[in-house]
C-alpha cells in the first residue's frame, strides 16, 4: 500500500468483512482478532480484485517492512538519521541487520543499499525540482559527504551526467 486510497480501500474491505483492525499503514494492516480460513480467503479475494495482494510469506513481509522503514526515513523525515543506515534499520525493526540484508537480497535480487540509494536519488530530484536548496544543501540533507559523491550516485542511478535537472 503506497497511497491514502489504498489504505482507505483496505479499511473499507476489512469493515465489509466484519474484521476489526487496530492499524492500517503502508503495507501493513493489524487485525485485532482471530480470522477464520473463510474470512482469510474472502479478504485475499477482495484485495486481489483491486490489484492488491495479501502477503503471507514471512520473508516477503520482512522485506516490505524494511522498504517501509527506508521510504519513511528518506522521503518523509526532515533529516536523515546521523547513524549508519544499517544500525537505524536494525533498531527500527529490532532484527539483526545481517539477516535483514540477506533476506532482502534473496527476495528482491538487490541490496538494501541500492534501495536506499534509489530513494535518496528520487528525493534529490524532488528537492531540486520543488525546493530552493543548493546542491550542497541537498547533499548535506541526504547525508552525502560531498556534492561530488551525490553527483556520482546520481549519474550511476539515472544515467544523467549532471546533477542539475
Amino acid at each position: 500500500m503506497v497511497s491514502i486510497r489504498c489504505k482507505m480501500f483496505v479499511k473499507a474491505a476489512l469493515e465489509r468483512l466484519g474484521l476489526h483492525y487496530t492499524k492500517v499503514e503502508l503495507g501493513e494492516a493489524v487485525i485485532s482478532e482471530y480470522i477464520s480460513t473463510q474470512q482469510h480467503e474472502q479478504l485475499k479475494t477482495v484485495l486481489l480484485k483491486s490489484g492488491l495482494e495479501l502477503m503471507e510469506d514471512k520473508k516477503v513481509i520482512l522485506v516490505e517492512r524494511v522498504k517501509k522503514v527506508i521510504v519513511e526515513m528518506v522521503q518523509y523525515a526532515d533529516e536523515l538519521p546521523k547513524i549508519k543506515n544499517s544500525e537505524y534499520i536494525s533498531k527500527k525493526l529490532n532484527v539483526n541487520y545481517g539477516y535483514l540484508a540477506n533476506v532482502f537480497s534473496e527476495i528482491t535480487g538487490s541490496t538494501i543499499i541500492h534501495f536506499i540509494i534509489a530513494h535518496k536519488i528520487e528525493k534529490a530530484k524532488e528537492l531540486l525540482l520543488y525546493d530552493e536548496l543548493t546542491e550542497t544543501e541537498i547533499a548535506y540533507k541526504l547525508n552525502y559527504s560531498s556534492v561530488a559523491h551525490l553527483s556520482k550516485q546520481f549519474k550511476m542511478t539515472t544515467g544523467l551526467t549532471t546533477f542539475i535537472l
